[in-house]
């Protein structure tokens, strides 16, 4: 069987099902945003990794190393937040090719610490090898939380509103935007090596080459794409407005697979309401440059780390009160589908078109 079949997370739920747990301050493995471990006091200790990879989850001909760091460390944080905890530590493991330097090391420790100065994390170790593919990182967060303040995905329940911070789809539309990009640079650099054979005076030609990307009126989608930011900012506020979350995680994979997630582990429906979704106008004007459909560019985009929660439907005033928070939907009885509910009434079976690592 080829790994693709399966994809990221039923290759994960095969090779963990038969493992069994030996210590009883495990508390939970693997299948949610993070691990949760017993603690010697009120709080129980959260930990996460992930690993990025250079070819598959960034690429150094548009992210610079600053930035790769900071958003190396964001993701890991966001899966703390996702759990409605507190990150406190972080190890980072590299492997290097030889064509990095110290600096280009410096700049991606440099973007960490400012992602960590930023949530008061602490590194606290980790390690470093040689590669012989490119760049590898590996970073683990550590968070702690009360047991009672958790949140699983496991908790939804019928009824139940469903909620997400901020907006969908701009990290994909910032990737569209470097990609094509990307290509129209390498596309002067193939033209440079067909009008030249000397290849000192290829070298001598693209040094020369005053490439300008035009990224003009995009610099939100960047952003986005390149500097995300985890939503701690919200956690607190939630916890501030007495709003009792039932199931939550980060969206890193797209939000129909987060929420097909939720609705899988929590025994449950849903009903998403497309009119609800919130896009930003750039979003909306880029995906018609590209001619995407807006709409699956926000349930399947991915990579833009906002919160996906569900909450009792007796907070509903609670949550119209909060800004940055939207309702798209309610959860319902398992036997009724997951389905997207267009702008004209018709429903759909919501599908995780989202990004898959292994396909």
């Amino acid at each position: 069987m080829e790994i693709k079949e399966l994809g990221e997370f039923g290759l994960i739920e095969r090779l963990t099902k038969d493992i069994e747990i030996k210590n009883p301050s495990t508390l939970k493995s693997a299948g949610d945003d993070c691990a949760v471990i017993a603690g010697n006091s009120d709080e129980q200790t959260l930990v996460t990794t992930d690993m990025l990879m250079e070819g598959v989850h960034f690429d150094l001909t548009y992210i610079s190393m600053q930035q790769l760091g900071y958003k190396s460390a964001m993701v890991n944080i966001s899966d703390i937040f996702a759990m409605n905890g507190t990150p406190r530590q972080m190890t980072v493991s590299i492997a290097l090719s030889k064509r990095f330097t110290v600096e280009d090391i410096e700049d991606f420790y440099s973007g960490l610490r400012l992602a960590c100065d930023k949530w008061n994390i602490d590194i606290v170790g980790g390690d470093t090898t040689s590669s012989l593919t490119g760049l590898a990182i590996s970073i683990t967060c550590i968070g702690t939380a009360r047991k009672e303040d958790i949140v699983y995905r496991s908790g939804a329940k019928d009824t139940d509103l469903i909620c997400v911070t901020g907006d969908l789809g701009a990290a994909y539309m910032g990737l569209q935007i470097l990609e094509r990009e990307k290509s129209v640079y390498y596309q002067q650099i193939r033209e440079i090596q067909a009008k030249y054979t000397d290849k000192a005076e290829q070298r001598k030609q693209i040094e020369m080459l005053a490439f300008s990307p035009d990224f003009a009126g995009k610099e939100y989608l960047l952003e986005r794409q390149l500097k995300p930011e985890a939503r701690g900012d919200v956690i607190e506020t939630l916890r501030k407005a007495g709003i009792r979350l039932t199931a939550m995680m980060d969206i890193s994979d797209g939000l129909s697979s987060e929420l097909m997630h939720i609705c899988r582990q929590s025994g449950c429906g849903c009903r998403v309401y497309e009119k609800n979704i919130p896009i930003d106008y750039q979003v909306a004007v880029t995906a018609e440059e590209f001619n995407m459909n807006l709409t699956t560019c926000a349930l399947n985009g991915g990579e833009d780390y906002e919160l996906l929660f569900t909450v009792p439907i007796g907070d509903l005033s609670k949550i119209e009160s909060l800004e940055g928070v939207k309702m798209i939907g309610h959860i319902t009885k398992p036997e009724l589908g997951q389905l997207l509910v267009t702008r004209d009434n018709n429903e759909f079976p919501l599908k995780a078109q989202g990004w898959n690592h292994m396909a």
